[in-house]
């Protein structure tokens, strides 16, 4: 049997459900529901996307409280269905209908906890079905070597009609095992973004990343180091294309994948510029205690409690900080977790707290992201969304702008209204068969698409 989750393996200890089940349904699309609250309801919205090898790929929306793309672990077994946002300290535990079209549980939080029926709705296809327009201009696919590594990455290459050779881009999706296109649910910022820059004269590169795809190596374990190694790789990949203009070959990033960016350009042989969405600029431990509070605050959760459970989180990454011994940090977050909620068996509690203590999450835990921008000399452009609830973009602009303070060519914007994702506000979103369409901000690509083409014409 696959190793079982941690919520579904406390169920199973719990004799809550049987191992031996039936075949799990369907998960892939929308499930929605009304979380009666206090005061009213908000609209719940799950998003799940199967991967590669049966895993899940899942986002929580909360309109009402402006919580967007919030990511979710899903684990199934036979009618039974667990999504668990840790962001907000939040689970949701339900049993599937026989029709596979609803999920009747419960949905508990700090300070809440109450019974929710969630209803199943296909993704959105696009338009004409699985049927796509061919796009004007040349897709290939591609697989180039990490060398150092022997990691064997694949991806698509866009290129531009015409005579080239043109300005070329690598794209680098935000924290989490993505594929090309970044894809969650109907929504697919990488492709979107690389599309409309390869109509306009600019070629791209965008990758599975590890463990994704066609991609070698484990989905979801690399250190930023080793993405930044991936990113150098699909740069070379470029300087051996005929299409691509070597004198300018840049790398976009969002999110996490903004620092990998940034980081690349300190690095020797480095990109012609950088675009850095959403990046951060405060060190991971501080981003995480910030997170974690802002979604509570946004999901109604009281002021006591939401300071309550910063203290404990905190507690708990001095503790992951201060102990390099992996085993024995393990047993002692294990130990917190069991004290926190003493539902939680020893079996359980070790593997979350192995989630807690791996390598990848303790070097975020450590970055900092400023520590090496003052090496980075090519042309910067920073960009974040005043409706961003993961990246605050007044305190991570700025200390990001501060880093780059001896760079003479950085340029720093906010977009209004723009979220985390690079969305718009969703009431400006264009409909689709009578239906709102996520969409990667216009302003946005377009500010992209001007700054790269100004960079090109410099030289």
């Amino acid at each position: 049997m696959k190793k079982l989750g941690f919520w579904f393996a406390l169920l199973l200890g719990l004799g809550l459900i049987s191992a031996s089940a039936q075949a799990t349904p369907a998960l892939d699309g929308l499930w929605k529901g009304p979380l009666k609250v206090p005061g009213g309801q908000w609209e719940v919205i799950f998003r799940v996307v199967t991967l590669t090898g049966g895993s899940y790929y899942a986002t929580l929306d909360v309109p009402m409280q402006k919580v967007t793309r919030m990511g979710v672990k899903v684990q199934a077994h036979g009618d039974t269905v667990i999504f668990v946002a840790d962001e907000a300290a939040s689970q949701f535990v339900g049993r599937i209908s026989a029709d596979g079209k609803h999920v009747e549980g419960t949905w508990q939080q700090p300070g809440l906890k109450a019974p929710m029926t969630l209803e199943y709705a296909a993704p959105q296809a696009a338009p004409g079905g699985k049927v796509r327009l061919t796009p004007p201009y040349r897709e290939e696919e591609v697989n180039f070597t990490n060398i150092p590594v022997n990691l064997r990455m694949a991806g698509m290459f866009s290129v531009p009609p015409g005579k080239g050779p043109f300005p070329a881009v690598v794209l680098v999706s935000d924290a989490g095992p993505q594929d090309r296109d970044a894809t969650v649910g109907d929504y697919r910022p990488m492709g979107a973004l690389a599309d409309f820059l390869t109509r306009r004269g600019i070629a791209v590169l965008r990758v599975d990343d590890r463990g994704v795809g066609q991609s070698g190596g484990t989905a979801g374990s690399a250190t930023i180091p080793e993405l930044v190694a991936d990113v150098q790789a699909a740069l070379n990949f470029l300087r051996t294309r005929p299409e691509a203009d070597v004198s300018h070959l840049g790398v976009i990033g969002h999110g996490e994948g903004g620092n990998v960016a940034l980081l690349a350009a300190a690095q020797p042989l480095p990109p012609s510029f950088v675009v850095a969405l959403a990046a951060y600029g405060q060190p991971g431990s501080d981003i995480v205690v910030q997170q974690q509070a802002n979604i509570l605050r946004s999901l109604g959760t009281e002021p006591a409690q939401i300071e309550a459970a910063v203290k404990r989180h905190q507690a708990m990454l001095e503790i992951i900080r201060q102990t390099p011994d992996g085993p024995q940090a393990q047993a002692i977050v294990a130990n917190m977790l069991r004290q926190t909620n003493t539902s939680i068996d020893q079996n359980t509690a070790l593997a979350s707290a192995g989630e807690l203590t791996s390598a990848r999450y303790r070097h975020f835990l450590t970055f900092d992201p400023a520590e090496k921008l003052a090496q980075v000399s090519c042309p910067v452009l920073l960009l974040n969304g005043t409706a961003d609830m993961f990246v605050a973009p007044e305190t991570n602009l700025a200390i990001l702008a501060k880093g780059l303070k001896s760079n003479k060519n950085v340029i720093v914007k906010k977009l209004p209204g723009v979220n985390h994702l690079f969305q718009s506000d969703p009431g400006q979103w264009p409909l689709v068969n009578g239906q709102p369409r996520e969409t990667f901000s216009p302003l946005a690509q377009e500010m992209i698409r001007e700054w790269i083409v100004a960079q090109a014409k410099k030289q």
